[in-house]
């Protein structure tokens, strides 16, 4: 992401549904990593946005509420209202991650980013971490925290990239099958493989 005299790497975490990626966040913010989270600066676009949204997307709003459920019934079987939505909160979302970049001063950042692949990001990262885990256990895992059947779990699976593919693409994969231990260990090393990689101490 441009001149590394001035710039910090930028890292993207992504996995699929249920694979942890949440939980290697937090343990890079514990550890006292910048971790921004994509998904967090979409929900302050869309604050930001509410008066268009609502203008492009009255039926997704309850009074002043928006519905994001809703909203994106609306989209995902329209390609065209999609696009619509997308012009709108990209370059919002851009805006946000290029304010938040700048007022962070580290040599390392990392940015967890659900859609990573599916939305082309990795053109502007400096490298892809993937968590990833066996289909199986990552539906286990979001049955018993999300109240969310089995058939839903999968039907959100299958709207995302397979996790095969995401592993040809990233640039490091992290195993998450076994316990906090065995992640944290895992974790461990790939940071030590991306500290090599770009010279950080």
């Amino acid at each position: 992401m441009g001149d590394r005299a001035k710039h910090p790497i930028i890292i993207g975490i992504t996995g699929n549904i249920g694979s942890g990626k949440s939980t290697v966040a937090a343990l890079l913010r514990s550890w006292g990593y910048p971790v921004l989270d994509l998904d967090e600066l979409a929900a302050r676009a869309r604050e930001n946005k509410k008066a268009e949204l609502k203008r492009l997307f009255p039926e997704a709003f309850a009074g002043e509420e928006l519905d994001r459920r809703a909203l994106a019934q609306l989209v995902f079987s329209d390609p065209e209202r999609l696009k619509a939505l997308e012009d709108l909160l990209h370059p919002e979302v851009r805006r946000l991650l290029a304010e938040e970049l700048a007022r962070i001063k580290a040599p390392l950042i990392f940015l967890e980013i659900p859609l990573l692949f599916e939305k082309g990001w990795e053109a502007h990262l400096d490298g892809t971490l993937l968590v990833a885990a066996p289909v199986e256990e990552r539906v286990r895992r979001v049955v018993a925290r999300s109240g969310l059947s089995r058939e839903e779990v999968l039907a959100r699976e299958r709207a995302q990239m397979p996790e095969e593919e995401k592993r040809k693409r990233a640039t490091w994969v992290l195993e998450n099958q076994g316990g906090l231990k065995e992640l944290e260990e895992g974790l461990r090393e790939i940071l030590a493989r991306i500290q090599e990689r770009f010279g950080l101490s």
